[in-house]
């Protein structure tokens, strides 16, 4: 029989040796100097560093004072290790980098020993000093002036020591011990990279002996929510008679001061009391001050939120209203440090959040440091606060709930909810605990679950797993589908729940994506018992890398790393770099909180929703701006009567526009901005709905004239006018174009079918290349003819079949060239669908054609729809204009290059090259994108630096192209958003100047 001896960090029964009872986060001063946290020194900072294969290498004395480390390197603390050079770096959504027995890890265990220094003026006999850890990742052992402190587990929650008797007055010397894998790492499976190390703060701080050792703040909500209850309950190791001032304030003005014993908890009614919510932040100050026979021990600061939270039929409700979650999934993430984040990180993702108009963030999937919470409090995000457990790699083994049913390992779970309730218990910004993610269903959930509402019962539990929503307060679901055969979908939830639903994970935003977002919003509006959801996810997760001074992003298998799941972390809102993804822009826009219907143009007659949820319309400014051609030609304010919120009202609007010309684009702007600046605001609108007031037709005339020659022979026709000459190839059906001799046109106009795959394309790619081949296809030129047309002009019309590798199913093409005499030219084909219809795919890429254009062609103007890219199912954001830019600024660089730039509606093209000019009409509008990569280039890049520039500006104009859908993970493209192979017909004038 194997002996089945577990080692330290295998023991999964034991959570931790001398790790301090979880308690809150929260802030205590001397008396007489309340503005320095008591006895605070940051332990961050250069440490010395050793890196060996395993724990057991480690020389037996590490940790004493006198140990001789100068030759060990130096590592900054907070870092992750493999972002410093040691270890390996590795992806993986599902997979565990080792094999499944738990609670055993391999032998092989990278560790880090770490070493440093520190002063200490004094170490008072009534104070307990502490070295706190906000993570460390996997398990550690903390070692002081040659003593063994203690051991923790949970790489993303906290851990505090009392040092009180290893500490000595003067210098001190700290050891830690930190492995890589651990039998919590089982329960840490989460989509990310593995990292290790101390990657959060690490600090020593003191309380009074006698001082409070915990506070649990509650706050009740009476007389239709205009009256506060405050209930604070404190906790003391040692109870000596304390008593206990509690000072509540608000803009410094003192709303009640109250002593109580500390045995007692303090319960305290508020007047008109300001609520706090994600629109309305308002937090009060709570100063405690704890004294003993006279004197005082400490004083400790608390921030307060008054804010209510409560089930009522199928919704659940902040201070009484059935919210709206527009959220977002958040990992911890740097490009270049790994999981490190600061204060000033999360304070500048949250506020590009805000201004994003998102209000939520799910902490997937993990507990994050202290001062995230604190920022969400005093910013305004709700938080639903996720403990540091994820077991996804069992689901491959057919024994999902391998652990998770263990009665053995109930109290590793149940340990990790504990400490994360306890540490973040008095954020008001928290409003669900979540029991962790991905992990099956089982009794350890059950006790977690229980934990909780016994623990607070002020707070709804969450659990995606929990597929029945059998001890959770919310059904939640990932990824639901809008429209499905045979899948889950988002009517079946509406008929099903007896609970609030919210989605925890969808519109995965990898690559170009996601679309669907309107559709998901329009029906969270729509039902009540839709509280919203959390978009999968914040960050793009790549790794900073250079090549020939050039910065792209490395992501799974560029480490050599095995198994991994390639380009699966490139899924954010925002780039490596923090730089707002287009789909970002579209999410601004579809939660933007006042939505416009135009009634009636001619009388300016609109219909405007309030979308939030506490903040009336008055809170907000407004304003207008006319664009004509796309400059700003009128602007000002604009008064707009209250509006509630969830509801509606119709209003015209008091503006008088001047005499239009007809031959331009007008485009009213309504933008909406806070009326007062708050901690989180920029100058930025917060919504900007557009009407268009006018939109041009393209003129088509004709009227100079010019001869026009003519020749054909057995394999091409010859057509000339002005400087422009005209070829059409018979046999391969091609055509070109040069003016001066110079070639504007050398590769003809040719059908395309295809465009570069996108990520959300992933599961449709094997039917693409294997079964249908729609990256191979094929013309054959049937028929060439040439006619002079009774005005003078020559038509051109070519007759092909179009199809696929080994396909019966084909197009049957006729493109007509009619020539003008102004020496410019009409192009038209039409499509129609042929041969064996039933074996086609059910989507096709594109419909449209490519040219290939000179390169000095860089200057691009068009009118359609802008300034960003945008699709069938993602153009919210994007507003018809007339917009002046770059090919280069057209190019969208998405980490994983793929189709990008794509603007619709477009019925106007300019092309310069300094004084040249080619300016294609369209007769309807059109699709159109313009690249100095082609598709190939960008199917086969796997990063930015991979893109080869081509020596022509490849010019794409659609009839339509299919839809992006969000099947990286979730809803493919919507039915009527797809592009299908069917017949088509379009057209363009092109024309030289």
């Amino acid at each position: 029989m194997m002996n089945s001896k577990l080692k330290l960090w295998e023991n999964y029964q034991l959570s931790n040796i001398n790790r301090m009872a979880p308690r809150s986060s929260y802030r205590t001063y001397f008396a007489k100097n309340d503005q320095q946290v008591r006895n605070y020194q940051s332990l961050n900072g250069t440490w010395k560093f050793k890196f060996i294969a395993a724990p057991e290498y480690a020389p037996k004395d590490f940790q004493n004072i006198d140990f001789d480390d100068t030759s060990w390197d130096n590592i900054p603390v907070p870092s992750n290790w493999q972002l410093q050079g040691y270890g390996k770096m590795h992806y993986s959504d599902l997979w565990y980098n080792f094999p499944i027995n738990p609670p055993h890890v391999p032998s092989e265990n990278p560790t880090g020993l770490y070493r440093r220094t520190f002063t200490v003026a004094d170490v008072a006999t009534d104070e307990q000093y502490i070295i706190g850890f906000d993570g460390v990742d996997s398990a550690f052992e903390l070692y002081l002036n040659d003593e063994r402190v203690g051991f923790s587990k949970g790489a993303r929650l906290a851990s505090e020591f009392d040092v009180t008797q290893y500490l000595h007055k003067g210098e001190n010397t700290i050891a830690v011990r930190v492995v890589q894998w651990s039998d919590g790492t089982y329960l840490e499976d989460q989509d990310m990279w593995w990292l290790s190390g101390l990657f959060r703060d690490v600090k020593l701080y003191s309380r009074p002996q006698k001082g409070l050792y915990d506070l649990k703040i509650r706050t009740y909500l009476h007389d239709d929510y205009t009256k506060g209850e405050l209930v604070v309950t404190p906790t003391f190791t040692l109870t000596d008679h304390q008593k206990i001032t509690y000072q509540l304030a608000k803009d410094n003005q003192i709303v009640f001061e109250k002593t109580v014993d500390g045995n007692v908890s303090l319960d305290e009614q508020v007047n008109d009391v300001q609520l706090w919510s994600a629109e309305t932040p308002t937090l009060y100050d709570l100063t405690l001050t704890v004294t003993n026979q006279g004197q005082v021990l400490e004083v400790v600061k608390q921030k307060v939120g008054f804010r209510q939270i409560e089930i009522v039929g199928k919704t659940f409700l902040v201070n009484g209203v059935a919210i709206k979650l527009k959220g977002v999934n958040m990992h911890d993430y740097s490009a270049t440090k790994g999981r490190v984040m600061t204060k000033d990180d999360f304070l500048k993702n949250i506020r590009l959040m805000k201004n994003s108009n998102i209000n939520a963030i799910r902490t997937s999937h993990y507990s994050k440091a202290p001062i995230f919470y604190d920022l969400c409090d005093e910013l305004g995000m709700y938080v639903i606060d996720e403990t540091d457990l994820e077991c996804h790699g069992f689901e491959l083994t057919g024994r999902y709930d391998w652990i998770t049913d263990d009665p053995k390992w109930q109290p590793a779970y149940v340990d990790r909810m504990r400490r994360t309730l306890q540490r973040d218990k008095n954020h008001p910004s928290i409003i669900m605990w979540s029991l962790g993610n991905e992990s099956s269903f089982g009794d350890n959930f059950r006790a977690m679950a229980a934990y909780c509402k016994a623990e607070d019962p002020t707070r709804l539990v969450h659990y995606e797993g929990d597929f029945d929503a059998e001890v959770t307060d919310v059904y939640s679901t990932m990824y639901t589908w809008l429209e499905h055969d045979s899948k889950l979908t988002m009517d079946q939830v509406i008929q099903k729940t007896q609970k609030p639903h919210i989605l925890c994970e969808y519109a995965h935003s990898m690559g170009n994506g996601p679309g669907n977002l309107k559709e998901y919003q329009d029906l969270f509006y729509s039902h009540e018992q839709l509280q919203g959801g959390f978009i999968w996810e914040w960050f793009d997760q790549g790794i900073t890398a250079e090549q020939n001074g050039q910065v792209y992003y490395r992501y799974g298998g560029d480490f050599g790393d095995e198994p991994n799941n390639s380009n699966f972390c490139i899924d954010g809102l925002i780039r490596p770099d923090g730089r707002p993804s287009t789909a970002l822009t579209e999410v601004k826009k579809t939660f933007e909180p006042f939505q416009i219907n135009v009634i009636d143009l001619p009388t300016l007659q609109i219909e405007m929703f309030n979308r939030l949820d506490f903040l009336t319309s008055k809170a907000f400014n407004f304003n207008y701006l006319l664009e004509e051609d796309g400059k700003e030609i009128l602007h000002g304010p604009l008064n707009i009567t209250e509006i509630a919120p969830h509801h509606s009202k119709k209003i015209k609007l008091a503006l008088q526009l001047p005499q239009l010309d007809l031959n331009k684009l007008y485009v009213l702007h309504i933008q909406s901005s806070l009326a007062e600046s708050t901690e989180w605001t920029t100058d930025a609108d917060l919504g900007d709905s557009t009407i268009v007031i006018q939109r041009p037709k393209n003129n088509f005339n004709h009227q100079e004239k010019f001869p026009i020659t003519a020749n054909e022979d057995d394999l091409s026709i010859d057509i000339q006018v002005k400087q422009n000459q005209y070829r059409f190839d018979k046999i391969s059906g091609k055509f070109s174009l040069t003016q001066h001799e110079s070639p504007i046109i050398t590769e003809g106009i040719q059908m395309n079918f295809w465009r570069a795959p996108i990520d959300n394309d992933m599961e449709l790619l094997n039917d693409y290349y294997h079964k249908y081949f729609l990256n191979l296809w094929h013309e054959n030129t049937v028929d060439v003819s040439l006619q002079k047309l009774g005005n003078g002009d020559y038509q051109v019309t070519m007759e092909k079949l179009v199809g696929t590798t080994n396909s019966g199913w084909y197009y049957q093409i006729q493109q007509d060239y009619l020539i003008h005499q102004d020496g410019s030219f009409d192009f038209k084909v039409n499509g129609i669908a042929a041969g064996k219809l039933d074996c086609a795919p059910e989507m096709l890429p594109r419909i449209g054609v490519v040219l290939q254009l000179p390169n000095d062609y860089q200057h691009v103007t068009y009118r359609g729809l802008g300034p960003t890219e945008n699709y069938m199912d993602s153009c919210q954001a994007s507003y018809l204009g007339v917009f002046d830019t770059t090919v280069d600024n057209l190019f969208v660089d998405y980490v994983k290059p793929q189709e990008n730039g794509n603007h619709m509606s477009t019925d106007l093209i300019d092309l310069r090259a300094n004084d040249d000019q080619i300016e294609i009409k369209t007769f309807n509008p059109l699709n159109f994108s313009v690249s100095n990569y082609t598709d190939r280039s960008l199917e086969l890049a796997k990063h930015t630096v991979d893109l080869q520039k081509s020596d022509a500006v490849n010019l794409y104009i659609d009839f339509k192209q299919n839809g992006l859908g969000t099947n990286s993970c979730g809803q493919n493209q919507l039915k009527k958003y797809r592009c299908k192979f069917a017949d088509f017909s379009f057209g363009f004038n092109f024309e030289l100047n």
